[in-house]
């Protein structure tokens, strides 16, 4: 009989067993069947004997008794089988909570403007519908990758093609000027050569202003000198022109709440789309998520309801694309 400290010197001055041998022994111990095993583990009984005398064999004990129809364990296998049986109970056990508490918990990155402005005041009734769902929102401008474990969806603007992702559009993007009302009558001449000098500097994105002037038929450059600070988004130019410090051009449809209340109104009629959209993406291996189908059925009802209150803006819009 081999003493017990030699036994424990062939497990310690090997490497530790491969869990694939170990997984074969804790089915088999726990069914009582290498075919029942293999079942269970989608391999053949072939395989899983393969495994467990791999095993026995790098322990240097017979953990099974082998008979024509059936196995039985010895008793060093008995020992074995109770620890590997509670082991991969518990692993299963804290996979299971890890499921429940992954689904009660919803990470989201989308652009600084629409999660500002339109998103974050519409998600009291978001929570009010599901509770149960944690939401954490991040603002980033930089398009993050979803496909490393730290988001579980993103709101993105594009032309809703991106590998991996499934994409729900949403709502268009639109732009048009927009000035507080004590402004409208002293910007009344926008909509002239992009050259003529306006008492109030422009307010957000050059390429925007350069795309609403070639929708009128202008195409020469705005001089640098009509505009005014710039800022780093959409939703700091708007609250620029709220204030009066010029006229900015931004999204009808984000900043519907401020035209509403007369904080903002449109400094010319002229709406321009860039053909771009807004859409709620997720990984697609993750489309039979719980708390994502929730989201998304959430955010497509929103959507839906401000698409239909802008709809003059989208009737009337022209695209101007790159």
């Amino acid at each position: 009989m081999r003493p017990a400290h030699s036994a424990r010197l062939m497990v310690s001055d090997r490497r530790f067993p491969s869990l694939a041998a170990i997984r074969a022994f804790e089915a088999a111990a726990r069914l009582g069947s290498f075919s029942r095993a293999a079942q269970e583990l989608d391999t053949t009984a072939a395989s899983v004997s393969y495994h467990v005398r791999r095993l026995e064999q790098q322990i240097g004990v017979a953990l099974f008794v082998r008979h024509a129809n059936h196995v039985m364990l010895t008793r060093g296998g008995e020992i074995v089988a109770r620890e590997a049986i509670d082991a991969f109970a518990a692993l299963r056990a804290s996979f299971v909570q890890a499921a429940e508490v992954d689904d009660t918990h919803l990470s989201l990155t989308t652009l600084p403007s629409l999660g500002t402005s339109w998103l974050t005041p519409k998600l009291g009734r978001f929570r009010a519908r599901h509770p149960d769902i944690a939401l954490e929102l991040d603002l980033s401008a930089v398009a993050e990758d979803l496909t490393g474990g730290r988001y579980d969806a993103a709101i993105r603007n594009g032309h809703g093609h991106w590998p991996g992702l499934r994409a729900v559009e949403l709502l268009p993007s639109l732009f048009m000027p927009l000035c507080a009302p004590s402004l409208r009558a002293a910007v009344a001449e926008l909509g002239r050569d992009p050259r003529t000098p306006l008492p109030v500097p422009l307010l957000g994105r050059p390429d925007w202003w350069s795309r609403w002037y070639r929708a009128l038929g202008f195409d020469a450059e705005i001089p640098p000198g009509r505009f005014g600070t710039q800022l780093s988004a959409e939703y700091l130019d708007i609250a620029a022109a709220i204030a009066g410090q010029g006229v900015a051009i931004g999204s009808p449809i984000l900043f519907r709440n401020e035209i509403d209340a007369g904080r903002l109104v449109p400094a010319h009629e002229l709406v321009v789309s860039d053909g771009r959209a807004f859409w709620f993406t997720y990984p697609a291996a993750r489309q039979d998520s719980r708390k994502i189908a929730r989201f998304r059925e959430w955010l497509e009802s929103e959507a839906a309801r401000d698409r239909d209150a802008a709809r003059a803006f989208i009737r009337r819009s022209v695209v101007v694309e790159a």
